[in-house]
């Protein structure tokens, strides 16, 4: 399957560079068509119940699913992820010195494109000239998305997480989810309580994924005004804890938990040892949704455990390329 997300990639490449006057809808609709699919069908909470009660467990691709020739938050990497994954997608979003709001995740634009400088002080026009590169340093010829962009190719597509970089403004994105009448099909992360009451007062119809270590801090957010059913648990990046999963999962809280991270991740654990069943051995502790950096792998764990979501289950499709 690998080799074939390759040869999809490599065909999509030729299509930016053939047609890069085109849309960023009529570029991906080239490779849409074969692939997975996640619809929540309007029911966001609902889709999540339908998967606990399936036994099936999510993949959240941290930075849209980066590997090589592929960038961290670019929709080009998202796209061929899902040709493999059905898979949420976690994107940073960031500003624009003339206030448009694009895909990037750190302070400063070096790391992950061709620019210099603060992530801030450029305005689009300059920002969109760049040229996004991968995890390697390698150039690779696609350019910064704008987050109404990946938005708009998201719905009928997957959901999105959205982490807010310091330069951007929770009322501008909530402006833009509300412009595309997307609440129902997006995650926003909050890593404090009042980030998460303020979110979920801009914007009552979105889930919020909210960091909980315990249930007294579930219940704090429930008196600060957010109901259990637009709440996500993310229980952190190092031991899964089963007691605080069950303890989630019965207030209808999902379940995130986070093999992602640096050189001591879980991620890299199970690479070194060739371990992959342990995402299958974390999904059945009552994770409902596991965020990694190594989304077809993890995947390909779930799938062969049998706790990965199947294309026609709670809003899951798959679809083959034409012949």
């Amino acid at each position: 399957m690998k080799n074939q997300s390759v040869a999809l990639g490599l065909g999509f490449v030729s299509i930016l560079v053939s047609g890069c006057s085109d849309s960023v809808t009529d570029t991906v609709a080239d490779i849409d068509n074969a692939g997975w699919a996640i619809d929540p069908g309007g029911d966001l909470n609902g889709f999540f119940d339908c998967l606990e009660a399936e036994g099936a467990t999510l993949v959240a691709a941290h930075r849209g699913g980066p590997y090589p020739g592929y960038p961290e938050n670019a929709l080009q990497t998202m796209a061929a992820l899902m040709t493999d994954v059905p898979a949420l997608m976690e994107i940073d979003v960031a500003t624009s010195a003339d206030g448009v709001l694009y895909l990037h995740h750190d302070d400063t634009l070096e790391r992950t494109t061709t620019g210099r400088g603060a992530a801030d002080v450029m305005p689009w026009s300059e920002i969109s000239r760049l040229q996004l590169e991968d995890n390697d340093g390698r150039e690779t010829g696609f350019a910064p998305t704008r987050f109404d962009d990946a938005l708009r190719w998201a719905e009928g597509r997957t959901i999105l997480e959205i982490d807010f970089k310091k330069t951007t403004r929770y009322e501008d994105v909530a402006a833009e989810i509300k412009n595309q009448d997307a609440e129902d099909r997006v995650i926003l992360i909050a890593y404090s309580m009042a980030s998460a009451a303020k979110l979920h007062e801009l914007l009552p119809g979105a889930m919020i994924s909210l960091s909980l270590d315990t249930q007294s801090e579930l219940n704090r957010a429930v008196a600060a005004g957010i109901p259990d059913d637009r709440i996500l648990g993310f229980t952190g990046i190092e031991d899964p804890r089963p007691r605080l999963f069950s303890i989630l999962n019965s207030r209808d809280v999902e379940v995130i938990f986070g093999t992602l991270g640096g050189a001591d991740s879980i991620d890299n654990d199970i690479a070194k040892s060739g371990y992959e069943a342990l995402y299958a051995d974390i999904a059945s502790q009552g994770a409902d949704i596991i965020a990694t950096d190594r989304p077809r792998e993890a995947f390909a764990a779930l799938e062969a455990a049998g706790r990965a979501p199947e294309a026609g289950e709670c809003g899951v499709t798959r679809s083959e390329a034409d012949s």
